[in-house]
């Protein structure tokens, strides 16, 4: 399938997870936890299927395996599914405290948090029509929130942790951009995941926080967001990962915020009004992740295998 396509789609599919939260009375660690064991069925038997690897797992550029094998790469998938963990705790506990455009806007700061991990460690730079798209996107997103912003104590709160949602999320794409080049898209959804709703289940047990027991529209909640947010979006954007810089990924993600205001102010049980700086983000939001898509479509896989063959020579 077409990388970006798949990115588009991925995108979409993220957007509903903020509002559909709201309808949840089960606690944030709950949420995260079943978001993830319910995919675990499908991711790992796909796994199953998919094998050696998925084709062309390597580059198609030089058409070699750039990194390590993949049992070398396991610390850095067990380091994501921990990371994946807490970003989707923080971010959903924030949702208890803030509103709906303010959390997800401040978790969508991910691409500026992406640049500078990407950059130290990966010696990945967006071009300057990236710099660009990812500028406009990110003044675009802020916008959406400006209106939502609190003083209260319990406001702060909720930000504090959207943020560390957005620093965690940020970590977990930049892994996933440097071992999806090796590593097939159903291993390394199903490595990752599994390491996450494990971490979530003993910090629910460690704060004696009940997984089961939950009403029909909680399971509800947890199937929609297993079916959309996690197995079509996240795993979307994992796969893009090998197509497309991390910094490029989050860009893209960062259209979640404009559907997830639509959404929140059409559904009558949240109604949250966007103001008009809301749909002068949005459309900045928009451009910018146009603009950084056509700049980076198609060059970060060719950057990445060219830069670890030459690695591999050298070593």
């Amino acid at each position: 399938m077409s990388p970006l396509l798949v990115l588009i789609v991925a995108v979409l599919a993220t957007s509903y997870a903020g509002p559909i939260v709201r309808f949840a009375a089960a606690p944030a660690l709950a949420i995260a936890f079943w978001r993830l064991a319910l995919v675990l069925p499908v991711t790992g038997g796909l796994a199953v299927l998919e094998g050696s690897g998925e084709q062309g797992a390597g580059s198609s550029v030089t058409r070699q395996r750039l990194l390590p094998a993949p049992r070398s790469l396991l610390p850095l998938m067990t380091l994501s599914g921990l990371l994946l963990a807490l970003h989707f705790w923080s971010w959903i506990a924030s949702l208890r405290f803030t509103t709906v455009a303010s959390s997800v806007v401040l978790v969508s700061l991910k691409p500026v948090f992406a640049w500078g991990i990407a950059a130290a460690w990966l010696r990945e730079h967006p071009t300057r029509a990236e710099a660009w798209g990812i500028a406009l996107a990110v003044i675009g997103a802020s916008l959406i929130g400006l209106g939502d912003a609190r003083l209260s104590s319990g406001a702060l709160g909720g930000d504090v942790l959207a943020l560390l949602g957005a620093l965690t999320g940020a970590g977990y794409y930049v892994i996933g951009r440097r071992v999806r080049q090796t590593v097939g898209i159903w291993r390394y959804a199903t490595a990752v995941y599994a390491v996450a709703a494990a971490a979530l289940a003993l910090l629910a047990l460690a704060r004696s926080m009940p997984l089961v027991g939950f009403a029909g529209r909680d399971w509800t909640v947890f199937g929609a967001m297993a079916a959309g947010p996690m197995l079509i979006g996240h795993t979307g954007m994992n796969y893009a990962l090998r197509h497309f810089r991390a910094t490029t990924v989050n860009v893209a993600a960062l259209g979640e915020p404009v559907g997830a205001s639509v959404i929140a102010w059409l559904v009558p049980a949240i109604h949250e009004v966007p103001p008009m700086t809301a749909l002068v983000g949005g459309v900045l939001v928009l451009s910018g992740i146009a603009l950084s898509l056509k700049a980076g479509n198609g060059k970060g896989e060719t950057e990445v295998g060219t830069r670890n063959s030459g690695a591999s020579l050298i070593s």
